[in-house]
């Protein structure tokens, strides 16, 4: 959700029933995401929270004052992902926060829930973004969390509607986070033909990324991904320098605000493949919730009572 969790988007969310999330890294510095949280908070008088997620990047951002603004500024709610959270996880922890990490293995998740969060975020391989190395699915993902864990956790990757979410709620999910999905909406701030392109895009739309750098990322597959990964292939693979150019932030930024496509680089998930309209955040969500409701309810007539004589 880089450069889409700003405060038209969280709030909305927020204000329709959700927990929105302001990406703390769409912004420059940790005094202009103090100003993001003050412009969401005037939006919303409902929760709302802050992502923070720690990957390897051409120019490393200031992380600790990120958090440190976020938490003078009475964020109480945190997700945290990628690498070496413990840190932070501590920091917020020592101020009352609660704090939701995303993991993409049961063995991270374990080490997340030894660290002290209170919920964790499992990311299957249909998300958008970094799914990890391991390349496995939510389905059996999600199962192997219901055994292992010991704390709530909520599904990510793949999820677009009720069916999704009465999926992920019998696999043990105390519910779903969706990133993908809400970038299609009317609130969401990229380019309205991005999302018109999102709306003709199927499940077949995305490709990885970085995959020979052990740092693997699902994106849009377009001109410049292809490029990408054409590179990554070439005999004796590549180094990160090989595609530093195609892979900048500053170009995947441009694609929502200009509406190119093809661009630059930006994330979108597997999930492009149920999205099939534009609606507001308060449409999705109350579409989703009713969807799911009738899912469930319905799963009841396929028990069916036997009697022994």
């Amino acid at each position: 959700m880089q450069w889409v969790g700003k405060p038209p988007l969280p709030a909305a969310v927020s204000n329709a029933g959700g927990l929105g999330l302001i990406t703390a890294l769409t912004q420059p510095n940790p005094e202009a995401l103090r100003t993001v949280i003050r412009e969401t908070r005037a939006a919303t008088d409902k929760p709302f929270g802050v992502n923070l997620t720690i990957l390897p990047s051409i120019n490393p951002p200031d992380y600790e004052g990120f958090a440190r603004v976020a938490v003078e500024e009475g964020v109480k709610i945190f997700e945290t992902a990628g690498n070496n959270p413990g840190k932070l996880i501590e920091f917020f922890k020592s101020h009352g926060c609660i704090v939701i990490h995303k993991c993409t293995t049961i063995r991270h998740a374990k080490s997340a829930e030894r660290l002290g969060v209170d919920v964790l975020s499992i990311d299957g391989f249909e998300c958008a973004g970094h799914p990890g190395e391991e390349d496995i699915g939510g389905l059996v993902l999600l199962a192997r969390a219901a055994q292992e864990l010991k704390i709530p956790y909520i599904a990510s990757g793949g999820i677009g509607d009720g069916r999704g979410l009465a999926a992920c709620l019998a696999l043990g999910a105390a519910g779903v986070n969706m990133g993908t999905r809400f970038m299609c909406t009317v609130e969401s701030p990229i380019h309205q033909n991005i999302k018109e392109k999102m709306v003709a895009s199927t499940e077949y739309d995305t490709t990885h990324i970085f995959r020979t750098l052990n740092n693997t990322s699902r994106v849009f597959k377009n001109v410049v991904s292809q490029q990408v990964v054409a590179i990554e292939r070439r005999p004796g693979g590549a180094k990160f320098e090989d595609v530093r150019d195609l892979v900048s932030g500053a170009r995947g930024r441009i694609v929502f605000e200009n509406g190119d496509p093809d661009y630059g680089i930006w994330t979108a998930g597997l999930v492009l493949g149920l999205i099939k309209d534009i609606p507001t955040c308060e449409e999705l969500l109350s579409r989703i919730e009713r969807e799911a409701e009738d899912i469930i309810g319905g799963m009841a007539k396929l028990q069916v009572a036997v009697c022994f004589s």
